[in-house]
Formats: structure tokens, C-alpha cells, sequence
């Protein structure tokens, strides 16, 4: 092997080692979706963004509502005002609506 081979795959090796110095650790965090009271209703509107139509899971409203509100009021409220409009909606109207919903919940990225 040449002289310029051997740069080359000395330079290579440097380039994927990172010239042995220690890299930045990288870690794995987990975030738990059942700590976060907008999960489920953020994945029911999902459904609906989608074209699934109302379910029994209308029931459960009023405590995701409030499951959200003890943490979050503003959204609390956006997400009772929506569900109540995607509730009259039309069939039709409802993915639209849901994901209209869906984008409003979602946290500012100020």
C-alpha cells in the first residue's frame, strides 16, 4: 500500500474516531406519554384528524378536560372549546376541525 493510501485511511479512521478525543456522551431520555394529560386527548383528535368518527370516548371528555386544566388552563380551555365545535360539527368538517384543534394545543416554540 502506498504512502497516500495509508493517509488516507489514517485520515478516514481519524475522521470516524473523532482523532481519539472523548465525543459527546450521547444519552437516551424517555418521556413518558401517560405523565403528559394532553397524550391521550392529543391522540383521540389524531383519530378524528384522520376520518375515525365519534366514539364512546366522547364520555371521557370532561376528564381530559380537567385533567388538563390542572396543569395547563390555557389549553384547558382551548381544548374544551374545540372539542365542543368538533362535537356540532358536520361529519365532513370534523378532520379539518380536529386538525385545526391539534395545532393549537400544541406547545409555543418562542
Amino acid at each position: 500500500m502506498s504512502w497516500k493510501c495509508s493517509l488516507v485511511v489514517f485520515g478516514g479512521v481519524m475522521a470516524v474516531t473523532g482523532c481519539g478525543h472523548g465525543g459527546v456522551k450521547e444519552e437516551t431520555i424517555q418521556v413518558k406519554a401517560a405523565n403528559d394529560p394532553l397524550h391521550m386527548p392529543k391522540s383521540i383528535l389524531q383519530r378524528y384528524a384522520d376520518g375515525q368518527a365519534f366514539g364512546s370516548e366522547v364520555s371521557s371528555f370532561p376528564a381530559m378536560i380537567e385533567s388538563v386544566r390542572k396543569v395547563d388552563k390555557e389549553r384547558a380551555e382551548i381544548l374544551e372549546k374545540g372539542l365542543d365545535e368538533l362535537q356540532k360539527a358536520s361529519e365532513g368538517e370534523r378532520p379539518a376541525k380536529a386538525k385545526e384543534l391539534l395545532a393549537k394545543l400544541q406547545p409555543s416554540m418562542l
